[in-house]
């Protein structure tokens, strides 16, 4: 099968012609339909962020596809099946696993990750997490919400624990943050998104966003927020993994509220710990999507509450990945996915 190999940030991703993936008795060979291009990649293919499983591996952990063949353990599924494939893979078996935190698995296994991932043709993955997709949703768009979606449904959802009336101002319109003020909105927020990126902030508008902010246009988002909400937001979510957005993000939140923190940075930040104390604000953090969380998102997606086609806005061949990362970088693309 033809693959995109990730070789390490000197070699980069080299497209090759692999084996297709042999399964174990509890696992599902998935013919790819599609896999999300994400920032995740980015950071191990130009930010030197090591991947678990040492290269040679194949990248790509937001994938949707068809069954090819089943173990011989599995009932589940039979050939044909339409599917979605979790990120994240759990080992139901450790303490947060047990405690039903599984997002925080001690185990976890991450596509592209610590196993091959769906930037190829095939890909092979344990039975017990995939999921069915409805005929309604369209496959490869379906793609997206093995990350892009679930993961800011969790954050929405369980850690910034969004209500009917909460204002609410998410940093970061891009794949991710898109979602966040779709999901937000979806609760009943008031949302107030904030990039620095006009085409981004009028895809926010689209999603739901009653409010846009162009941090690169104002003297401080803090001070606009304040101004809007009476004294600061109920909530703030930051999905982009910058400690300067961060910090600010924190300054939004008004006494008695809540930051979640979305976005990836291996930097300190800086935040005055007698505001915490003082203004009694929460700070959360918020990691991938938990196993049981999935299928009331598949039925938000399959009842309309939920777009997934209107934000797939570029579709690349496996041996254009080049050009999905780039558009990502520019800012072109809303989320791009990759067929195979």
């Amino acid at each position: 099968m033809k693959a995109a190999v990730f070789h390490g940030s000197d070699a980069g991703i080299r497209f090759e012609d692999v084996p297709i993936p042999e399964i174990g008795s509890h696992e599902i060979l998935v013919k790819v339909a599609a896999c999300g291009v994400c920032h995740t990649d980015l950071h191990y293919i130009e930010h030197g962020v090591p991947t678990f499983k040492k290269p040679p591996v194949i990248l790509g952990h937001e994938a949707s596809g068809v069954v090819e063949g089943v173990g011989i353990e599995v009932t589940a599924f039979v050939a044909g099946a339409r599917v979605l494939i979790p990120a994240v893979l759990t080992c139901g078996k450790c303490m947060f696993c047990r405690m039903g935190r599984e997002n925080i698995c001690s185990d976890m296994t991450m596509l592209g990750n610590h196993i091959n991932g769906a930037y190829a043709e095939y890909v092979a993955v344990p039975a017990k997490d995939v999921l069915h997709l409805p005929e309604s949703i369209p496959l490869e768009e379906a793609s997206i919400i093995a990350d892009a979606i679930s993961t800011p449904y969790h954050a929405v959802k369980n850690r910034a624990q969004v209500r009917p009336g909460d204002t609410v101002v998410i940093f970061g319109c891009g794949g991710v943050g898109i979602n966040a003020v779709q999901l937000a909105t979806a609760s009943g927020g008031y949302v107030i998104a904030v990039d620095i990126n006009d085409s981004k902030l009028a895809w926010a508008s689209e999603f739901g966003a009653v409010k846009t902010i162009n941090a690169s246009k104002v003297e401080r988002v803090s001070k606009e927020v304040k101004k809007l909400t009476g004294g600061g937001a109920d909530i703030a979510i930051e999905v982009i993994g910058n400690p300067r957005t961060i910090e600010e993000a924190f300054e939004c939140v008004r006494f008695g509220g809540r930051l979640c923190v979305v976005g990836y940075t291996h930097e300190k930040i800086s935040i005055v710990a007698g505001k915490i104390m003082f203004k009694e604000i929460e700070v959360v953090g918020s990691l991938g999507c938990r196993p049981l969380d999935y299928k009331p998102l598949i039925r938000m997606v399959e009842s309309g509450a939920i777009d997934v086609k209107r934000q797939v806005t570029h579709r690349f061949g496996l041996d254009e990945l080049d050009k999905a990362f780039a558009a990502m970088k520019e800012g072109v693309s809303l989320r791009s996915i990759v067929v195979p």
